[in-house]
């Protein structure tokens, strides 16, 4: 290895981790900064403190993404803490990925039920949609008018 080589190692040894503002994050995540006190004070993140400042680091970046990601997907933040906290008892991810296949399948099914509950609802309006249009149309009115 060269003494090049060797200065560069250790000047990324020296180098700060990279971390964030909640300005920055809420900009980057096209979130409010209130919306991520509210993930924090929930528990699902917990930034380093500077005096009054938020610090937010790599991990707490990635957390923030999982969190946001999940809650898009329709996950409880019970289950988005629950699937985070298994990232931490299993740092091969492995728990983490079986947990949000099982939650994944869980929501699959519940969607996949309310939607062909909101099939048979649409139907039974297009039914009483055709009876009405019948109707007025037995009377001699136009359905498509607003005239009475």
């Amino acid at each position: 290895m060269t003494q090049t080589s060797l200065d560069a190692d250790r000047s990324i040894a020296r180098a700060p981790a990279r971390t964030w503002t909640i300005a920055e994050l809420a900009r980057e995540f096209n979130v409010t900064p209130r919306a991520i006190r509210f993930y924090e004070d929930g528990g699902l993140i917990a930034p380093m403190r500077q005096g009054t400042s938020r610090i937010y680091t790599a991990g707490d970046r990635a957390r923030l993404g999982w969190i946001l990601r999940g809650k898009r997907l329709g996950f409880s933040l019970g289950e988005i803490r629950e699937l985070l906290d298994l990232y931490y008892a299993d740092r091969s991810g492995v728990q983490q990925i079986r947990g949000v296949l099982r939650k994944s399948r869980q929501h699959i099914a519940d969607l996949e039920k309310k939607l062909r509950d909101l099939r048979a609802q649409i139907a039974e309006f297009r039914e009483v949609e055709a009876h009405a249009v019948q109707f007025l149309r037995d009377k001699g009115i136009d359905p498509e008018s607003d005239d009475r």
